[in-house]
């Protein structure tokens, strides 16, 4: 688990720089901590907004990712780009990010052991972010980060909290390319979560 109960994040952060986010990202592109760094083409680091106080969370980059260095940018993610657009969130305005920062082999989910392996970046791109608001993707995220008791098919559209920071759920995008139906609940919890951006910018004039 990456917080504690009170939104306090457990363990070190393993030396990564709090006061030069350039830094911090050159350092993670030449990680070697876990296997999946073997298998895949790069490493992918997170991206967008350092201000805005909100993140979205997945669990792993894909081919296209992989290719590019660059987070949710293939399928899933210009789906992901066009729910922003729908709601009025331009992308710039969040930071998104993955669990692991290498592309799993086939696309798989990723391990408790290469997660936690990758666990001390997360960490470290939480503690730039200060987020308020964190959206995890997808049933990975949502147990990695809120519980392994949760389930995303009843658990997204929910407000979830650890101290400060507050937690609502939603589908992956990859999911609704398989699934259109879900398409609108989603658009729903993106209308929610529109609504704290807006709630947030008031209250930290971002």
């Amino acid at each position: 688990m990456i917080f504690d109960m009170n939104g306090n994040i457990n363990d070190s952060l393993f030396n990564y720089p709090l006061d030069d986010f350039t830094k911090f990202k050159e350092k993670v592109l030449s990680c070697n901590r876990c296997k999946l760094r073997s298998t895949c083409k790069q490493v992918v680091m997170g991206e967008g907004s350092l201000d805005h106080k909100i993140m979205f969370i997945g669990e792993g980059p894909g081919y296209n990712e992989d290719q590019k260095g660059k987070p949710f940018i293939g399928k899933a993610g210009r789906l992901l780009d066009k729910i922003l657009d729908s709601v009025k969130i331009r992308r710039r305005d969040i930071y998104i990010t993955n669990i692991v920062k290498c592309r799993p082999p086939d696309n798989r989910n990723p391990s408790q052991q290469e997660m936690d392996a990758c666990s001390s970046i997360l960490k470290t791109e939480i503690k730039y972010i200060n987020p308020k608001v964190i959206v995890p993707l997808g049933s990975v995220a949502l147990k990695y980060l809120v519980g392994s008791d949760k389930k995303i098919t009843r658990d997204r559209g929910s407000w979830f909290n650890k101290g400060e920071i507050f937690f609502l759920p939603t589908f992956h995008p990859a999911y609704l390319l398989r699934n259109a139906r879900m398409k609108k609940p989603v658009w729903e919890d993106f209308m929610k979560i529109k609504k704290s951006m807006e709630r947030i910018e008031e209250l930290y004039d971002v």
